[in-house]
C-alpha cells in the first residue's frame, strides 16, 4: 500500500505523523490558536489519512489520564466549595517575619500540597496570599511568585496526581504492560529532588529578579480616571456620545456615564444620548482628557467617583491577567466585543510593572498584561468562568462557609489516597469513586460541577495518548530507538541520559504533556531492545519532562505567575537553567539506584 512505502527509513504514515507533530509545535508557538484546537486538528489529520483508526482515536479520550483528570477536577471543586482549600490557604502558610522565613514557609507547604492537590491548583490557591506577603515584607512579588511556581512544580513530581504529564506516562505504561502504577510511585525520587530544588532556590535567591508588580500602577484610580460634568446648557445635550465626539477622545475613552438619578451606564454604547447633569467618567491620559473642558464645554465634577479603597457599591474594580494563548493577544478592546459581551469596561493596562500610556482601549494586548476592569458586583464567578481562556482573575473574594461538609470532603480525599496507595482499587476507579462520593454527599453541586472540569486540557490529554499510539504504530519509536542506540552504543545509562536531556529540553518550549507523549514510546522501546527493566526509563522520563524551569511557556504554573509577577521571558533563565541541569543529573543517579536496570 502507498502508506507503507519507505522513504528515508520511515513509512509514509510515519512521515505524516512526524510532520503533524512538528506542525502542532509550529502552530502553537507562532499563532494564537488554542492548544486544544491545534491538537484536535492534528488528530483529524491522523484520522483522515488512516494513520490511526477511529477506535484508536476514540480510545485516547477514554484513557486513564483523561478520566482521572476529569474526576480529580470534581474532587478539587468539592474541596473548594466546602472550604478545605480556603482553610489550608489561611492556616498553612503562617506569618513570615523576613524574606528567608517567607521562602521556607511558602515552598515547603506548597510542594507538599502540590503533590496531593496538583501543582496548578496550589499556585492558584496561594497566589493572592503571596501578593499580600510581598506588600507586608516590602519586597517585589516576583521574589516570592517564582519560588511558589518552582515549589509547586517540584512537589508535583512526587505523585501521579501532582501534574498532568505524570498521569499521561502512567496511562501509557498501563497500555504497554497492563500494570497500574501506584499513585505514590515517584515519591522517593520526587522528595529528594524537591529537597534539592528548594535548597537551591534558598541559596541562589539573588538570581530571582525583583520586578515591580503591575498592580502597583493601580494603587490610586484617580491617577488614570477623571470625571467631567455636562452642564445643562451644553450644546452636546440631546446628541449621542459619538455625534458629540465624546466617546473615544484624544488620550482616553469614555468608560461610564453616571446619571443624576444614579443610573450607571457601562459600557457606554455609541448611540447613548447625553443629558444635562451627566457625569462622564474617562480613563486614559488625564492631562489630555482634561482638554475636553475647553474644547467641549465640560466642567470638573466636585468629587472623584472612584477610589481604590472606596469603590462604588454598584460596580467594583478587578485586576486580571492576559493568559498565554488568549484570543485577546495582539488585539485591542476596540477590535473586539469583550467589554460589551461581559458588561465590563477597561480602565487601564499595565505591562511588566508599569502602566502603559495611551488610550487603554487602543492598546494592543500582550500575554502577561495586567488589566484593570470595572465590573458588576454580581456574577463574578460566571465572569471568570466565561473568560478563563482569555484572562485569569486573582482577586476573588469568595469565602466559603466552614462546617461538617468541610470535614467530610477532607476525609474523602484522605481515603482516596489511602485506598489507591495500597492498591485496594486502581487509581482511576479510586478517583471516580471519590468524585462520585463528593457529589452524592453534597460537597459540590451536581448541576454546576462540569464547569470546574478543564475540558480543553482533557482534549489535549486525549490527543496526546493517540499521538503516542501513532508513534508506536508507524514504527517511529522503533526507528528512533535504533538510531539513538547506534549513535550512543548499547550503554543504557548513556541512552537514558541522552533521551532525558532531549525530553527535558523539548518540555521547556512545548509542554510536559506533549513531551511525555512523544518520548514515552521511544524510551520504552529502547528498554525493550536493550532487554532492560523499563521502570528506570519510565521514571526518569516522568521526572525529567517536568524540569521546565528555564522558560515560562513550558509550565502551566509559570504561565500563571507570569502576569502577576510582571516577569520577562529571560527572568527564568539564570536560576531555571541551573536547576534544570542539576536536577536532571541527580534524577539519572537516583532513579537507577531505586530501579536497577
Amino acid at each position: 500500500m502507498f502508506f507503507d512505502q519507505i522513504i528515508l527509513g520511515f513509512s509514509i504514515s510515519a512521515w505524516i505523523t512526524i510532520l503533524t507533530l512538528i506542525g502542532i509545535f509550529i502552530v502553537m508557538s507562532r499563532s494564537r490558536i488554542p492548544a486544544e484546537v491545534a491538537f484536535l486538528g492534528a488528530l483529524t489529520i491522523l484520522l483522515v489519512t488512516g494513520v490511526v483508526t477511529e477506535e484508536e482515536g476514540m480510545a485516547g479520550f477514554g484513557s486513564e489520564p483523561v478520566v482521572i483528570h476529569a474526576a480529580f477536577a470534581i474532587i478539587i471543586a468539592g474541596l473548594l466549595h466546602t472550604g478545605v482549600l480556603y482553610w489550608l490557604s489561611k492556616n498553612v502558610l503562617g506569618d513570615p517575619k523576613n524574606y528567608n522565613n517567607a521562602l521556607l514557609r511558602l515552598m515547603v507547604p506548597t510542594s507538599i500540597m502540590a503533590a496531593l492537590l496538583n501543582s496548578v491548583n496550589v499556585v492558584i490557591l496561594f497566589i493572592d496570599a503571596v501578593k499580600i506577603w510581598s506588600r507586608k515584607l516590602n519586597i517585589a512579588p516576583s521574589k516570592l511568585l517564582l519560588p511558589l511556581s518552582y515549589a509547586a512544580t517540584l512537589g508535583g513530581m512526587c505523585t501521579l496526581l501532582g501534574n498532568s504529564s505524570n498521569l499521561v506516562i502512567a496511562g501509557l505504561y498501563l497500555n504497554q504492560t497492563g500494570q497500574s502504577l501506584n499513585v505514590f510511585e515517584p515519591l522517593v525520587p520526587g522528595v529528594i529532588l524537591t529537597i534539592v530544588g528548594v535548597t537551591m532556590v534558598m541559596l541562589l535567591q539573588r538570581f530571582i529578579p525583583p520586578r515591580e508588580s503591575a498592580e502597583q500602577s493601580f494603587e490610586t484610580t484617580s491617577d488614570y480616571t477623571v470625571e467631567l460634568l455636562v452642564p445643562t446648557d451644553n450644546p452636546a445635550v440631546g446628541e449621542s456620545v459619538e455625534e458629540a465626539g465624546l466617546l473615544n477622545v484624544k488620550g482616553g475613552s469614555l468608560v461610564e456615564i453616571v446619571r443624576f438619578d444614579r443610573e450607571i451606564i457601562m459600557p457606554v454604547p455609541k448611540d447613548e444620548w447625553i443629558l444635562g447633569g451627566d457625569r462622564l467618567i474617562y480613563a486614559g491620559q488625564i492631562n489630555e482628557i482634561l482638554e475636553l473642558k475647553r474644547t467641549h464645554g465640560l466642567a470638573a465634577a466636585d468629587h472623584h467617583v472612584w477610589s481604590i479603597n472606596d469603590i462604588d457599591t454598584k460596580r467594583r474594580m478587578r485586576t486580571a491577567y492576559v493568559t498565554f494563548g488568549s484570543d485577546l493577544i495582539g488585539r485591542s478592546m476596540t477590535e473586539c466585543d469583550f467589554e460589551q459581551k461581559n458588561n465590563v469596561a477597561l480602565v487601564a493596562v499595565a505591562r511588566q510593572g508599569s502602566r502603559v500610556k495611551g488610550q487603554p482601549r487602543e492598546i494592543q494586548l500582550q500575554a502577561g498584561d495586567t488589566l484593570l476592569l470595572e465590573c458588576p458586583p454580581k456574577g463574578e464567578e460566571q465572569l471568570e468562568q466565561d473568560n478563563r481562556r482569555s484572562l485569569t482573575f486573582f482577586d476573588s473574594h469568595f469565602v466559603p462557609q466552614l462546617g461538617p461538609k468541610t470535614v467530610t470532603s477532607a476525609i474523602i480525599i484522605v481515603l482516596m489516597f489511602i485506598i489507591s496507595s495500597f492498591h485496594v482499587l486502581p487509581l482511576m476507579a479510586t478517583t471516580m469513586l471519590a468524585a462520585g462520593t463528593m457529589m452524592i454527599l453534597g460537597c459540590c453541586r451536581i448541576t454546576g460541577v462540569t464547569k470546574y472540569i478543564e475540558w480543553e486540557l482533557l482534549l489535549v490529554l486525549g490527543c496526546t495518548v493517540v499521538f503516542s499510539t501513532a508513534i508506536t504504530k508507524t514504527g517511529i519509536a522503533d526507528n528512533v530507538a535504533l538510531h539513538v542506540m547506534q549513535l550512543c552504543g548499547d550503554n543504557p545509562y548513556i541512552i537514558m541520559a541522552v533521551m532525558c536531556l532531549l525530553a527535558s529540553f523539548v518540555s521547556e518550549f512545548v509542554s510536559d504533556v506533549g513531551a511525555s507523549a512523544i518520548f514515552f514510546p521511544i524510551m520504552y522501546q529502547q528498554a525493550e531492545l536493550l532487554g532492560c527493566n523499563p521502570m528506570p526509563f519510565v521514571m526518569s522520563l516522568m521526572l525529567s519532562v517536568t524540569f521546565s524551569f528555564a522558560s515560562p511557556i513550558g509550565s502551566s504554573t509559570h504561565m500563571l505567575i507570569f502576569g502577576p509577577g510582571s516577569f520577562r521571558f529571560t527572568d527564568f533563565v539564570r536560576l531555571g537553567t541551573c536547576m534544570h541541569i542539576v536536577l536532571l543529573a541527580i534524577t539519572l543517579v537516583i532513579v537507577n539506584i531505586i530501579y536497577p536496570l
